[in-house]
């Protein structure tokens, strides 16, 4: 663990205990590659700690093959660490029957009203929100609605929202933001996405 310094202590009432496990909401955005990488990442770590995780993809098709689901599947399955529940917009939430009627912004609304219900039960303790910032850009899932039931969220649950153009209001109120800044891509040079490096 860094035992770096701090460069501002805030007047919060917290012990430096306190403050350090304080539940965390977290951002990535950005143009660049490796958004929910960094996310899948941290739900590694969640994994290792013993944490139930909870993964909700909001964008991506059920039929896109992401090689970080069936490692975290497995270690969640595997009894050593802790579980991980995996849910693909794409594929239809496990908790809708009527899927198959339901358009994209039907879907990214039901899926919050998912997150919205386990965050209130306190299922998980690191939700994974990927592609999340796109129904908040695109105006599917009012922001403001998001950032107040974060902000109430019981207990120690820590959140990530992936995804480009995150809106302002969740950056400002989000405690940790990452930009991923594309500096240079293969797709730059017309080479497409290769096993290993994008699934």
């Amino acid at each position: 663990m860094p035992k770096g310094q701090p460069s501002v202590v805030p007047e919060d009432g917290l012990t430096t205990r306190q403050r350090r496990n304080r539940p965390l909401v977290m951002v990535h955005t950005g143009p660049g590659k490796g958004k929910s990488t960094a996310a899948f990442g941290m739900a590694l770590r969640a994994w290792n700690q013993g944490w139930p995780v909870g993964v909700f993809q909001f964008v991506k098709s059920a039929k896109w093959k992401v090689g970080e689901e069936n490692a975290l599947r497995v270690l969640g399955a595997s009894g050593e660490g802790g579980t991980v529940d995996w849910h693909k917009m794409g594929e239809g939430w496990s908790w809708v029957q009527r899927d198959d009627q339901m358009d994209n912004e039907e879907k990214a609304r039901e899926g919050w009203e998912q997150v919205k219900r386990d965050l209130s039960a306190e299922r998980y303790r690191l939700y994974v929100l990927d592609e999340f910032a796109y129904p908040l850009h695109w105006g599917w899932i009012d922001t403001g609605e998001v950032i107040e039931t974060l902000r109430a969220r019981p207990g120690n649950q820590h959140v990530v929202v992936t995804g480009r153009n995150a809106p302002a209001a969740l950056l400002d109120f989000a405690d940790l933001v990452t930009e991923m800044t594309k500096v240079k891509h293969p797709m730059d040079a017309g080479q497409k996405g290769q096993r290993g490096i994008e699934w």
